[in-house]
């Protein structure tokens, strides 16, 4: 079986840690090096139901795309709400690690299997890293359709093929209006109004906006 240090050179091979955005916390914020891995969850989220969820499975590795810590902290107490999931890892031997701006931007990265879930293609980046001489990494993609449809009915597709959440699709605009063109940000996607207005494209995809920055838009 593969070291856990072998699987994270896998991983920051897939995602470079250092083409995370600075004020990320990505990598690996638990576990032994030298501990044999046979099985790894990812999830959206190192809440502490993922890692029962890691212990019931058999994993030693859990792969979540946000940070445990995505601001520092002065204690990991077993008492604290995120502290008591340091701990549950640690006690079973589970190892935690973060890929999350910097699978945002990759080749392919969050937006592509976003993109890949609408059966979209995806013709580049909507916003390109300037470091990729090949023009296919940064946030977010631009996107088309095989055929034209409504946005009503384009709504209706991404509810279908989205995991269910609480607040379901909202959409915004002409239902009836046709839509050839879309951006998607697998991420918060509202600082991105001013590249998707640039892109042209007929609909904007995303997986949460905050309230002042649509207001404004």
């Amino acid at each position: 079986m593969p070291r856990l240090s072998e699987l994270i050179a896998a991983l920051d091979a897939l995602w470079p840690p250092e083409r995370a955005e600075g004020w990320d916390a990505v990598g690996t914020v638990c576990g032994d090096p030298d501990t044999e891995v046979d099985r790894v969850l990812f999830a959206v989220d190192p809440v502490h139901e993922i890692a029962d969820e890691a212990l019931e499975l058999g994993a030693q590795l859990i792969v979540t795309h946000h940070p445990l810590y995505l601001r520092g902290t002065t204690t990991v107490a077993a008492d604290t709400f995120k502290g008591r999931v340091v701990h549950t890892l640690i006690k079973h031997g589970v190892a935690l690690h973060v890929a999350h701006t910097n699978a945002d931007t990759a080749d392919p990265g969050v937006s592509d299997a976003l993109a890949g879930a609408l059966d979209l293609r995806v013709t580049g980046p909507l916003v390109p890293d300037p470091t990729d001489p090949h023009g296919r990494r940064g946030l977010g993609r631009i996107c088309e359709l095989d055929h034209p449809e409504t946005l009503a009915a384009f709504a209706a597709r991404a509810a279908a093929r989205l995991p269910a959440t609480a607040q379901g699709i909202r959409t915004a605009g002409d239902p009836e209006a046709l839509v050839r063109t879309v951006a998607v940000s697998g991420g918060s996607g509202d600082s991105l109004f001013d590249a998707v207005r640039a892109s042209g494209v007929d609909a904007f995809l995303t997986a949460d906006l905050r309230h002042h920055p649509v207001s404004e838009a």
